[in-house]
């Protein structure tokens, strides 16, 4: 077994060498603060017996995260601040109870067949270590991390044993009595991981992202409030009110998502996110779990991205004949930038992705960053920005710099180094594809340079900006109306739209342009001459799909207001 601090000797002495045994314990924990007086009554403090660290923390004043690592060096243990769950250590999750390994703050890492490594925030438990390897039947080594980290490892260890991907298979309907069925048989568990693991708070959690799917949502916000608690989903950019459970279920739906995606459950206090993947029937859908905490309890926002809609294309997105062709063009050239703007929710990935989709990906090195990585394409290497582990858009792209690509998608341009390094990329060699959030084509030029981009590097390096919006698509079973022989319809669920198209406006880059750029000219001039030169606003796009009868006059106004 690996050498752990012991609290053998913490408690009060009672001998003639009291004095002398206080001093040699708090030499044994040298470099924290611990003096002998303080060490004195020690074990009649609360909780001195159970959680002696933590005790001990609270009775010298110290950091959590410091005095472990402080500790760690003292004694030879390792320190990890952010430890990994590997799959040899199963062992551990087979054969130590779930309530053992969180009373005693320890979480199983990996094992290489003869030693246990495993993570805690409590290191003061010998006889707990002693008990542990009995359980394995083997050695351990300690590692130390804090208690966050262990308490979030236990969760995943026991949650996840099964394959990362969870069947969901419910065609039971979601509505009030549902609600009520579930609040009746979930128990008051104090415990929150038997909480989310008890079956009708599972059920009841997989028909809500059932009925979400079913419904086509993008995404699902579970939101408390004083009364109440409001469960909406986003159906074709619109949030719509689906179900009002009781409050009470709230912490239960709350720890069961947070397990799913792998986060700490203890913690309700500060913001999280996470992921994970379910599947439904044939469909893989990929969900990233946002949580905030409010003053009424923790809101949650689920983004659901369905993996089989891999297959995109320029013509299912309503682009024009002509503007596809020249879209195709652009995206065939060796190098230089093509940006994307719109909103948030606008379906700007989803356009750079069908771009991808003309590349010849066997002949071109094709790599993206993004956040998230919303697709996933065959030929193509894409890197996940994690500022975590110290993967940003700009250390991300600075890197992908060096691995021989012809074409970088940029998920986002966010910054001033980003932007440089997209740009000195596409004036180096490269074809780089990214977005912008701007209200059209033309600002996009204006944003470079608020962001920082001198204008003769705009003018060097942008090919073109196509801006964007989706509009809700007129129902094609019940023509808008929303019902079908006096019935709802049931393919829109009455709302008259179901899906979204896109309307757009390319603006090329053209002599005058690079002109008017280099003089640092303002958006609204910009436009004009973009539209003297032959780019075609969005507006009358919109116009186009509202007289074939693809959207409506109102949507298109919702959208655009007077733009």
């Amino acid at each position: 077994m690996s050498r752990t601090p012991t609290n053998g000797e913490s408690l009060p002495a009672h001998s003639a060498d009291e004095a002398a045994t206080l001093r040699r314990v708090a030499d044994l924990f040298k470099p924290l603060p611990v003096l002998p007086e303080q060490l004195r009554g020690f074990g009649e403090l609360p909780g001195s017996d159970e959680e002696p660290w933590d005790a001990l923390l609270s009775t010298i004043g110290a950091e959590e995260q410091s005095a472990l690592e402080a500790l760690a060096k003292r004694c030879g243990l390792r320190f990890e601040i952010e430890p990994r769950l590997q799959d040899s250590a199963e062992r551990f999750y087979e054969r130590v109870p779930a309530s053992a390994a969180r009373r005693r703050l320890i979480a199983g890492l990996h094992s290489d067949g003869r030693v246990m490594t495993v993570a805690t925030g409590q290191p003061l438990q010998p006889d707990g270590f002693a008990q542990l390897e009995r359980a394995i039947g083997m050695p351990i080594e300690i590692v130390l991390s804090p208690r966050a980290q262990v308490a979030n490892l236990i969760n995943r260890g026991y949650e996840q044993r099964q394959d990362l991907v969870t069947e969901i298979v419910e065609d039971i309907p979601l509505d009030e009595r549902a609600f009520e069925t579930a609040a009746g048989s979930v128990s008051k568990a104090t415990d929150l991981l038997q909480l989310a693991r008890q079956t009708p708070v599972i059920r009841l959690v997989n028909m809500i992202l059932f009925e979400a799917l079913r419904r086509r949502a993008s995404d699902v916000h579970v939101q408390p409030l004083e009364d109440r608690l409001l469960i909406r989903y986003r159906v074709d950019g619109m949030l719509v009110d689906a179900f009002s459970p009781p409050l009470s279920l709230a912490p239960a739906i709350s720890s069961r998502l947070k397990v799913m995606a792998e986060l700490d459950i203890a913690n309700r206090h500060s913001p999280q996110d996470g992921q994970t993947t379910v599947r439904i029937g044939s469909k893989k859908i990929d969900i990233r779990l946002s949580c905030v905490p409010t003053i009424y309890g923790e809101r949650l926002v689920l983004r659901l991205l369905d993996q089989s809609q891999t297959q995109l294309h320029l013509d299912t997105l309503g682009m024009s004949e002509e503007m596809r062709t020249q879209l195709v063009d652009l995206v065939s050239r060796p190098t230089g930038i093509i940006l994307v703007t719109g909103p948030t929710g606008s379906g700007k990935t989803t356009s750079l992705y069908a771009a991808l989709e003309q590349i010849d990906r066997t002949s071109r090195n094709v790599m993206t960053i993004e956040d998230p990585v919303e697709y996933h394409l065959e030929n193509i290497a894409q890197v996940q920005v994690n500022p975590k582990r110290g993967v940003t858009f700009a250390s991300g792209l600075r890197s992908l710099l060096r691995q021989d690509p012809d074409v970088i998608l940029v998920g986002e341009i966010r910054d001033e180094e980003t932007a440089h390094l997209a740009i000195q990329a596409s004036l180096t060699g490269h074809l780089v594809l990214a977005t912008l959030h701007t209200n059209d084509a033309p600002s996009a030029i204006s944003r470079l340079q608020d962001i920082g981009v001198e204008p003769y590097l705009i003018s060097s390096a942008l090919l073109a900006v196509l801006g964007q919006r989706l509009l809700r698509r007129t129902c094609k079973t019940c023509e808008g109306v929303g019902t079908t022989n006096g019935t709802r319809c049931e393919r829109c669920l009455g709302s008259g739209y179901s899906g979204r198209v896109a309307i757009y406006e390319l603006m090329l880059m053209t002599d005058e342009l690079r002109k008017m750029t280099m003089r640092s000219a303002d958006a609204l001039e910009l436009q004009q001459q973009a539209i003297a030169d032959g780019m075609r606003p969005m507006i009358d796009d919109g116009r186009k799909k509202v007289d074939a009868g693809r959207t409506t006059e109102t949507e298109l106004h919702r959208v655009l207001h007077d733009e």
